[in-house]
């Protein structure tokens, strides 16, 4: 994930589309003006009366969201106010978050190998009593003693 600045940076150029792509509808879907002495009709149909608002309200979202993107992204960039003690105390305290979390991972992983060797135990235990099965003339050759 970017960080703050790039984030911002990127819901800036967003807005700058918007703001682009909404000129470019009105440029398209306007009518001409009319001017005095030219005589020239310029009459909208209803349908693109209907497709200007339309574009009109969904710009107008798009520009009003990104806005508020922008300002909450802005309000979430550290302060002048951040000094460098209190940069370095969230540090420090971020620091010995992640040492109780590595030592945690570190008593489960050894819980997890403790059990894996269990776990092969049982199956080589299992393996042999399937493989005792399979040849029972092994088994009853083994309490028989061989007589010289």
């Amino acid at each position: 994930m970017a960080d703050r600045l790039t984030q911002l940076q990127d819901t800036i150029n967003q807005q700058a589309e918007h703001f682009c792509n909404s000129i470019g509808i009105l440029q398209q879907f306007s009518t001409p003006s009319k001017f005095p002495g030219f005589d020239r009709s310029g009459s909208q149909t209803p349908q693109q009366q209907q497709n200007q608002e339309d574009y009109a309200m969904l710009f107008a979202t798009l520009i009003s969201r990104c806005a508020k993107d922008i300002d909450t992204l802005i309000e979430s960039l550290p302060s002048e106010e951040s000094s460098t003690e209190l940069q370095v105390q969230s540090l420090r305290r971020l620091e010995a978050e992640n040492k109780e979390a590595a030592e945690q991972l570190e008593e489960v992983v050894r819980q997890g190998e403790i059990l894996l060797e269990k776990i092969q135990g049982a199956l080589s235990d299992i393996a042999q009593s399937q493989l005792d099965m399979q040849n029972p003339a092994l088994i009853l050759n083994k309490d028989v003693k061989p007589q010289l």
